[in-house]
């Protein structure tokens, strides 16, 4: 909180200076263009003085919008907290005018707390509630942004808790049978699931990495089901290296690749393929997990978009970029599925 009333006050000290000088040159003119001119630093102290005395009222208008923000449930509370407030605030100020009149001059005689009342009431009240508004303006942009990196993380928590059991049931399992025919393969893949999850608990709920970060994880991941599924599946790259250093959400890539793999190569007698390709597409980047297996059009219905996974997907992608986005999973054209995935192209530092 320490920090905040120091933040608060260096922007309404900031601020106030700024609207300050600018009415100091607006004063200065008006009283020229008038026949009444007036010197520049009695203009200053005029406009400045002015202005700066609405410092510290600006910070409680912050502070007070932090302890009673009107929300459902208890508005008529923060209501009366402000408008009691603002009132006081008027008083307040009027007194400090009339002490401070005798060195800044505002009036030409010596006022009265009534006299400045009577003519500054008004004025004074909507300027303080104009404040409780851009106050309030601001604590709910940001209690939005938190609830934003909140439901973001939620989303990541989810997806992570969702992909790890069976992937491990499977992984140990394809362990455990190559213990029986190649140690040295069984070891490694042991290996592989040791890094795989060092990275997820190292990426831990960071929203975002880059490509290839992400894509080495997508690599530790596919190798492993490479073991799993023996010789009957393939991976084949095609990665534009000024691709890789663009900002993806993590783990976005993985639900793609499992729904490949589990309803579009393993239904399949024969042995199969997946393809990922990241390519720049001036501000956009494209990635595509393709697959040669089943099809769309033969696979159940949560293959064809409407799975758990992909609706995951679905929705970090909305949350992440809103309209600016592209998702599709669809039947290619020389057979199988390919899933594609259109992002803006932001850079971002390699997290993983």
């Amino acid at each position: 909180m320490a920090r905040r009333l120091w933040r608060w006050s260096a922007i309404a000290l900031a601020c106030w200076t700024v609207e300050g000088l600018t009415y100091t040159l607006q004063f200065h003119f008006l009283h020229e263009s008038a026949g009444e001119p007036v010197t520049w630093g009695y203009a200053l102290s005029i406009s400045l003085t002015n202005a700066l005395l609405w410092v510290p009222f600006t910070v409680a208008a912050f502070w007070l919008v932090e302890r009673f923000p009107v929300e459902r449930g208890r508005w008529h509370v923060a209501v009366g907290v402000h408008l009691v407030t603002a009132c006081v605030v008027v008083l307040l100020r009027a007194i400090v005018v009339v002490w401070l009149d005798p060195w800044v001059g505002w009036y030409a005689e010596t006022p009265t707390v009534e006299r400045v009342l009577a003519t500054r009431f008004q004025e004074n009240l909507v300027l303080y509630l104009m404040l409780v508004g851009v106050a309030h303006a601001l604590h709910y942009a940001q209690a939005v942004r938190m609830r934003d990196a909140q439901l973001a993380r939620a989303q990541l928590q989810a997806l992570t808790a969702q992909m790890r059991p069976h992937f491990l049931f499977n992984t140990l399992n394809t362990a455990a049978s190559l213990m029986h025919e190649n140690v040295v393969a069984a070891e490694r893949v042991l290996a592989q699931l040791g890094e795989l999850l060092r990275r997820s608990l190292a990426a831990g709920d960071t929203p975002e990495v880059s490509l290839r970060g992400e894509l080495e994880f997508l690599r530790l991941y596919l190798e492993i089901e490479q073991a799993r599924f023996e010789d009957h599946l393939s991976v084949q790259w095609h990665l534009d290296p000024s691709a890789l250093d663009v900002a993806v959400p993590h783990l976005i890539l993985q639900p793609l690749v499992e729904n490949a793999l589990r309803h579009g190569i393993a239904p399949r007698a024969t042995s199969g393929t997946v393809t990922v390709t990241a390519r720049l597409a001036g501000d956009w980047l494209q990635v595509d997990v393709h697959d040669d297996g089943v099809g769309i059009d033969a696979a159940p219905p949560h293959r064809r978009g409407a799975g758990m996974g992909l609706a995951t997907t679905r929705a970090r992608l909305s949350h992440l970029y809103g309209p600016r986005h592209r998702f599709t999973v669809r039947g290619a054209p020389a057979g199988g599925t390919i899933a594609t995935l259109v992002i803006p192209a932001r850079r971002a530092a390699a997290r993983l």
